[in-house]
């Protein structure tokens, strides 16, 4: 028989645990500024909805944050954000040189495959619209045979917030200026090659129908396979020697 010390997250009632979700997922938004200060939050219908969840789970959610001093209940008119929040994000230096562009979609390949596969079995709705809706914008831009890195990179950091793990995500918007960088040349670069565009969104609607299945080995080998290929479009197939800082 199990003590108290051997409990698993198996032994809570599945109502406490997508409550430990619904609770992560809007602290993350209250840190991340997406609710600012004195902004007041959705409903509990509209958060149950958007959460896919039961509106005991987020009353149950909502009461963490009151304790947390993230929220305050206003009597008759909700919950409201409680003070000024400001997190402490993740800093990396400026990229500088070609060196450093080739270590950022080296550190991508690192995250994103895995972030992708989580996405396909951690994903919501909604979180799966978003990537839709992402897809779409390019999908529209390709059309027009140009390329929409701000799509581009949005689409990549849906699939990180899906994975529901705010490691990836926080990583993935600190990054946003490089990996920008990246995506702009390589846009670049497509238009000069026949089918590149096409080819690309191709790409991207792998990952979107990957995840969309719920086939997390399809989703993670077609996000690895993608950015590798993005890379070695970029470099023309001739990396650089990082084996020494430069």
């Amino acid at each position: 028989m199990k003590n108290a010390k051997q409990a698993t997250t198996a032994d809570r009632p599945k109502s406490m645990l997508l409550a430990d979700v619904v609770h992560d997922r809007i602290r993350r938004a209250i840190l991340n500024g997406e609710y600012g200060p004195e902004e007041r939050l959705p409903g509990e219908n509209v958060l149950a909805e958007q959460h896919q969840v039961s509106r005991p789970v987020v009353r149950a959610a909502l009461l963490r944050l009151r304790e947390e001093g993230l929220i305050t209940s206003r009597q008759g008119a909700g919950s409201f954000v409680s003070a000024p929040v400001t997190p402490r994000p993740i800093a990396f230096q400026p990229l500088e040189t070609i060196a450093d562009l080739q270590r950022c979609y080296e550190f991508r390949l690192t995250i994103e495959p895995e972030a992708a596969a989580l996405a396909a079995t951690r994903r919501g709705d909604a979180q799966l619209a978003e990537i839709g809706t992402c897809l779409q914008i390019m999908r529209e831009a390709t059309e027009r045979r140009s390329h929409r890195e701000d799509a581009d990179f949005d689409f990549h950091l849906a699939i990180t917030a899906a994975a529901n793990n705010q490691y990836f995500e926080t990583s993935m918007r600190a990054l946003r200026e490089h990996i920008a960088i990246g995506m702009k040349f390589h846009g670049l670069s497509l238009q000069t090659v026949r089918g590149g565009l096409d080819h690309v969104l191709d790409e991207h609607a792998a990952i979107f129908d990957a995840i969309r299945r719920g086939e997390a080995e399809t989703a993670r080998d077609c996000m690895r396979r993608h950015i590798t290929g993005s890379r070695d479009r970029l470099f023309e197939g001739r990396l650089l020697d990082l084996s020494s800082r430069g």
